[in-house]
């Protein structure tokens, strides 16, 4: 899987999930403040990645994710 690909697949889900407009989620932009994401959301997040790539990840994960684009290529170095 490109690097393509899994930015369509999370923004997919980002949208569907969290019901966010394509115009939200922006590369470089605070993934936090603009899906206003709380605790639970990440335990989402958590079991999103799992069902769309295929690997377990812990809410700790997201400690160092603050943009888009550091969700990405987190999602890109697991899948490889």
């Amino acid at each position: 899987m490109d690097k393509a690909q899994i930015i369509e697949t999370v923004n997919e889900f980002l949208m569907e999930e969290f019901e966010a407009d394509a115009a939200d989620i922006v590369a470089g932009e605070n993934m936090h403040e603009a899906l206003d994401l709380d605790s639970l959301d990440y335990v989402d997040l958590v079991v999103l990645i799992d069902e769309n790539f295929g690997f377990k990840t812990t809410s700790e994960d997201f400690q160092s994710i603050t943009t888009f684009d550091d969700f990405y290529d987190f999602i890109a170095s697991k899948v490889g």
